[in-house]
């Protein structure tokens, strides 16, 4: 019988930005994806959603724009249904210039429309 090996977030985090960091953008995405999903489990949502922003980054350096849609989608989503309202507009930026590189303009004009909302939101609540 073998133990299964208990998979540590914390150090797949690291491990993670260290492959980003070397330029190895393929490998430290799937890594960050693995890594979200952890987060996710044990209910760390913050972290979870750096994961996902993170994974869009490495997907961004690929130029694999629609990839790197899906997980900047997935990391916005997660912040604003937590209350991570200000992280959650940086990954509809990064969405927003993924779209624009694609040139899908009607993507672009709903993502400024709904970058608008967030931060009108954020600055009547000060």
């Amino acid at each position: 019988m073998t133990a299964k090996v208990k998979e540590d977030p914390v150090k797949m985090h690291k491990d993670a930005n260290n492959l980003m960091d070397n330029g190895k953008y393929q490998e430290a995405r799937e890594l960050f994806l693995r890594t979200a999903e952890l987060y996710r489990k044990s209910q760390n949502y913050f972290d979870a959603a750096t994961m996902h922003y993170k994974a869009g980054e490495c997907s961004f350096a690929l130029k694999e724009y629609e990839k790197a849609i899906e997980q900047f989608t997935k990391s916005a989503d997660l912040s604003f249904e937590k209350g991570y309202d200000r992280f959650g507009l940086s990954a509809l930026d990064y969405a927003k210039d993924c779209n624009k590189a694609l040139g899908n303009t009607q993507q672009v004009a709903e993502l400024e429309k709904k970058i608008k909302e967030v931060k009108a939101k954020l600055e009547s609540t000060f």
